[in-house]
């Protein structure tokens, strides 16, 4: 049914990310298909990583973590943007497009009155990708 899983992860919240993260290793198991988890850091030095190399091994390690903890394939890959609060729908369409991805399993939050006015980053994957999206709804939100 699938054949590729992309997982956008937040490296500074990925305390929020559990049960998206548990999805899309579950979906990756089920389907014996891989996860390429996503990261978006900057040239900048943030509060993840001082540059993008760092940052790079900061998701290679996280994504290496994920493999242990739920026995799926799956890879890293960092996206470096200039300024991801404008460039990210863009650069997420752009790897789901490189990669052949067919399903987005990623994190959300409860809609607040602002996602009535600005569609959230799930909701723009969803109008401008061919690929489905799965936003999972964290347990306790």
């Amino acid at each position: 049914m699938f054949t590729h899983i992309l997982a956008p992860v937040d490296l500074a919240h990925v305390e929020r990310l559990g049960r998206a993260l548990e999805v899309a290793a579950d979906l990756a198991r089920h389907y014996d298909i891989p996860v390429t988890y996503v990261g978006v850091t900057t040239p900048q030095p943030g509060t993840v990583a001082h540059n993008p190399e760092e940052f790079a091994r900061k998701l290679d390690s996280f994504v290496a973590g994920q493999t242990e903890e739920f026995g799926h394939v799956a890879q890293a890959r960092t996206i470096n943007c200039h300024d991801p609060a404008v460039e990210l729908d863009h650069a997420l369409l752009k790897v789901v497009k490189d990669l052949a991805a067919d399903l987005v399993v990623m994190g959300s939050h409860v809609p607040g009155w602002r996602d009535y006015v600005s569609p959230s980053h799930g909701g723009k994957l969803a109008l401008h990708s061919h690929a489905s999206i799965m936003l999972v709804r964290d347990h306790d939100r």
